[in-house]
């Protein structure tokens, strides 16, 4: 394992470092890199990291989440309101819609198997969206419109109602039938995550405050410690009350981050957010390099051009759900036109969920799975390049006419 960690660390950073001077987005470096290491090119990485790949991916993106919630400014959020709310869902919505209108025709699909791989295409990337997000609002791009906030908001939403519905085509797919109840838990969890991390913040700054007024001085470095403990069990209370209520863990934890800032003395927060910005260095190689790894390029060979229009067709649904929420919103052209290119990127999402129905043995699975690699090959260098090249001239920086 430790000689797969070297590979991953050493040859992601390298392979990042290129990019970055080829003036390509570090994420395609990272990608490619667990693509070749991965067990479907060199198969160099240890089977014993790759069982716990999707545990790591996790770990990865709570510490990014962390980031984001000591970052995210309640205040500014308060001002997208609507669109936020809109955009958790109309976007993955109109994604779905195109899949089931066109893939039958296109791929050759039911329009059930067109739902279900409509559900695995339709989530956004937090891993990919998030950290640029941040990067956004601590360099003060688009902060006066809150339009980094909006984007973050939403893409955290979107990808658990994506999820529910994925699991609930997947229940038809397979001959059942849809659960009301499946539809109901979306909003549940949403609601339930966010009371759950908004009462674990509370009780936290409660604990740090206390420890400070009795002199008991918690450094920095151990309130990380903790608070990623805590995080790690917000994300396990999902998974222990599933089956009996549905509870976001994602949301839950920046919520909780949330809370912190707004409770904590000013610049103990700051400090947190800079401890876990310095974390995320390694975070983000583990991620992406794991995520590089779970896409077998073989599929992609399978796939063909039938499935290049589809995610093509599929994107530009999408763009026009993202157009929709932004309606009445005094955001330019040039903002909305941002926040499509923010919601291009797939990743995460779909080299988690891209095998199950193969798994499963449904019949599309396969073809499932090589639109899923497809398109992660496609839209998460499109969007991450897309947004790293676009937002100075696109966004206004805060402070400046």
């Amino acid at each position: 394992m430790l000689t797969s960690l070297a590979f991953i660390f050493l040859v992601g950073l390298s392979m990042a470092a290129i990019c970055q001077r080829l003036k390509l987005p570090r994420i395609i470096g990272m990608l490619i890199t667990g693509i070749v290491l991965g067990p479907y090119v060199l198969d160099l990485l240890d089977p014993s990291i790759l069982s716990i790949s999707a545990d790591l991916r996790q770990m990865a993106l709570i510490i990014i989440l962390l980031k984001a919630g000591l970052s995210l400014n309640l205040s500014d959020l308060k001002k997208v309101g609507r669109p936020a709310i809109m955009m958790s869902c109309v976007p993955a919505s109109c994604e779905i819609l195109a899949f089931v209108l066109f893939a039958p025709y296109i791929l050759g699909i039911t329009r059930i198997e067109a739902a279900v791989m409509g559900a695995v295409l339709g989530a956004v990337s937090p891993a990919v969206v998030v950290p640029r997000m941040v990067q956004l609002m601590d360099t003060k791009y688009g902060t006066d419109k809150s339009i980094p906030q909006l984007i973050m908001a939403g893409a955290s939403c979107d990808d658990i109602y994506v999820i529910v519905l994925f699991s609930t085509f997947v229940s038809m797919a397979q001959g059942g039938s849809a659960n009301l109840m499946d539809f109901v838990n979306i909003p549940v969890s949403i609601i339930l995550g966010i009371v759950l991390g908004a009462i674990t913040g509370f009780l936290l700054s409660m604990f740090f405050e206390t420890a400070y007024a009795h002199k008991h001085y918690v450094r920095n470095s151990m309130k990380v410690i903790v608070v990623l403990g805590v995080s790690f069990l917000l994300m396990a209370i999902e998974t222990w009350l599933e089956g009996i209520i549905s509870v976001s863990g994602l949301l839950a934890v920046v919520s909780m981050a949330c809370v912190l800032k707004i409770k904590s003395i000013a610049f103990v927060s700051k400090r947190l957010s800079e401890k876990f910005g310095k974390l995320w260095l390694a975070a983000e190689v583990l991620l992406f390099v794991l995520v590089g790894a779970a896409v077998d390029i073989r599929y992609t060979m399978n796939a063909g051009i039938a499935a290049v229009l589809m995610i093509f067709i599929a994107l530009a649904f999408r763009s026009a759900g993202v157009a929709l929420c932004l309606i009445r919103t005094p955001l330019t052209v040039r903002e909305r036109l941002f926040c499509m290119i923010a919601y291009l990127p797939k990743a995460t999402v779909q080299a988690a969920i891209g095998s199950v129905p193969l798994a499963m043995g449904l019949p599309c699975g396969q073809i499932v799975l090589s639109v899923a690699v497809l398109a992660i090959l496609i839209t998460a260098p499109l969007g991450a390049l897309g947004m790293d090249i676009s937002y100075k001239r696109l966004l206004k920086r805060e402070g400046r006419l």
